[in-house]
């Protein structure tokens, strides 16, 4: 059973997303032909009747030119200097299995934030591209196993394992360990 919290996040969000749609000048067709997502999707998600994937996000992201955090930082409180544990953001894809954490969220006058990761066991992320072309990231495991696949090339990370990379084109994450996998994303914006 969802939460309120999460009920709200999602009609916030939802209303984010159109009113992305309408400053671009998109039709649902047209934001359908850019980003591959179903216009009954897309209207689903802006009407907050569905809570969008992790994938979803990425593909409005891309067209939008926004990390997913920046986006979903566009639906949460402003962020204070110092953001306690109980008041850092999490947003859950339930379909995927992924639980994201805004430990450090975006804020205007910074390029990076810093992100916690869990998956579930098995759970498996693919991204058809990067929400900003040459994004920089850093991913160190925390605990259990992670496979990131990125151009082509997979890496298989263990716990204190950390990849740095730019993200030109697909990625996929999959949780390589039976018991899950918690891991730190440091992201910096081009």
């Amino acid at each position: 059973m969802r939460s309120d919290d999460a009920d709200a996040v999602d009609t916030r969000l939802g209303a984010r997303l159109a009113e992305l749609r309408t400053e671009h000048g998109y039709s649902l067709g047209e934001l359908a032909d850019r980003s591959g997502v179903s216009r009954s999707t897309l209207s689903r998600a802006e009407r907050a009747e569905v809570s969008p994937t992790a994938s979803l996000l990425n593909r409005l992201c891309a067209v939008y030119g926004r990390t997913m955090s920046q986006l979903l930082s566009e639906v949460e409180a402003e962020p204070a200097p110092v953001v306690r544990t109980a008041d850092q953001p999490v947003w859950q894809d339930q379909a995927s299995g992924f639980v994201r954490r805004s430990v450090s969220p975006p804020h205007a006058a910074l390029r990076g934030e810093l992100v916690e990761g869990r998956l579930t066991a098995g759970a498996d992320i693919a991204y058809d591209r990067p929400p900003v072309a040459g994004l920089e990231q850093h991913i160190w495991v925390l605990e259990g196993a992670l496979d990131v696949t990125a151009q082509d090339t997979e890496h298989r990370l263990g716990a204190g394992d950390c990849l740095r990379m730019r993200v030109w084109g697909p990625t996929r994450f999959r949780c390589a360990a039976p018991e899950g996998v918690r891991y730190l994303l440091a992201v910096v914006r081009p």
